[in-house]
């Protein structure tokens, strides 16, 4: 019974393909940002100065060029706006953490900030719209950093409040993927939320515009690994039905307790976690599914984060292409060694069929 019940998930599913298909990217850099608008353009960044484009779907990628004094920078975070206008912002102590802007598809770039204290470290970046985003950095003189620009980045002010200390020996945000900062607006209120880790234990902040320069911020402690300087909670994404927070550490991919899900109420950690530390989650609105990526493959949940299971093939079943991966922007992920895949049309698709198969097989009630 068992062989044929194999063979009928085989029918139902056919042939397992890779579930990332592979697009040349022209680099070895190791890639962390990564923006896909629709329509074919795609924005992607990682070390060594590296900003990649494509205009048609990533059938061909553009290295571009590299700014000026940037050849040895870490840029971590990419923010598009259209096929020719982005941002990039770069990570290190002080003054290696930057931004640069294009106007004219990543021919010319224009440096538009530099950290202003030198202890600083720039480790997000986003944007609600063309004109105001926020910029996270880790704790400077006891208080994490916050910027705030209404003019697509060409000015930056600093946002002070009540509510954002920290030590900056035990407690910082992870610039691994560029996604532990999430913006929300209502009316013409701007809120930010972002997690954290380290040796103080993972942490929730969520900051309330009260006026201009003027922050109101609380803090809720996450049950998301062991505390560790290595590990804590590394991006977080919400929807209108949900939230998740993945992380773990990523000194050890394989371990678990890498998830968290919103009730509505309060954060719980995944009934079924992902199988290993996780930098990335997102979303996928049409599909109705999340998907979350790691040094050691892929995991998506179907019920918003309750539980995950691999996406198959993966590195169990002997594929080395669901590997390295550190950012998503769906269907789009970046990884080492300048790895691009998108999503298979089909991948979510095929999984949903094979978990369905599964819960009616042997012993099913």
């Amino acid at each position: 019974m068992r062989s044929l019940w194999m063979v009928a998930i085989a029918m139902c599913c056919g042939v397992a393909q890779a579930q990332w298909e592979m697009q040349a990217s022209g680099t070895k850099a190791s890639l962390r940002g990564i923006d896909a608008l629709g329509d074919g353009v795609v924005w992607a960044s990682g070390t060594e100065g590296t900003v990649l484009r494509t205009v048609d779907g990533g059938e061909h990628w553009q290295r571009c060029t590299v700014p000026g004094g940037a050849e040895a920078l870490d840029f971590r975070g990419v923010q598009a706006f259209d096929a020719t206008t982005a941002l990039v912002m770069a990570s290190g102590t002080g003054e290696l953490s930057r931004l640069y802007k294009t106007t004219d598809g990543c021919a010319t770039w224009t440096q538009v900030f530099a950290n202003p204290d030198k202890d600083g470290f720039f480790d997000e970046m986003q944007f609600l719209d063309r004109s105001t985003g926020v910029l996270l950095g880790d704790p400077v003189q006891g208080h994490f950093v916050l910027f705030k620009t209404t003019d697509g980045g060409a000015h930056w002010l600093r946002q002070k409040g009540d509510g954002l200390a920290a030590d900056p020996k035990r407690q910082g945000a992870f610039a691994a993927s560029n996604e532990s900062l999430m913006l929300h607006r209502s009316g013409k209120t701007v809120s930010a939320a972002f997690v954290t880790g380290g040796t103080a234990g993972a942490m929730l902040y969520r900051c309330r515009e009260t006026k201009p320069g003027k922050l109101a911020c609380s803090n809720t402690a996450l049950r998301l690994g062991t505390p560790a300087e290595s590990a804590g909670a590394f991006a977080a994404a919400q929807h209108a039905g949900g939230a998740v927070v993945v992380g773990g550490d990523y000194k050890e991919p394989e371990g678990t307790d890498a998830a968290l899900f919103f009730d509505g109420v309060r954060w719980n950690p995944a009934l079924r976690e992902p199988h290993g530390y996780r930098s990335a989650v997102a979303y996928d609105a049409v599909q109705q599914v999340w998907i979350t990526v790691g040094p050691n493959g892929t995991d998506l949940s179907l019920d918003e984060g309750r539980t995950w299971k691999a996406l198959r093939p993966g590195p169990q079943d002997g594929s080395e292409e669901d590997t390295g991966w550190n950012a998503l922007s769906l269907p789009f992920v970046v990884g080492s060694k300048g790895k691009i895949g998108v999503l298979r049309s089909t991948a979510v698709t095929e999984a949903k069929q094979q978990s369905a198969a599964e819960e009616n097989g042997p012993g099913a009630q």
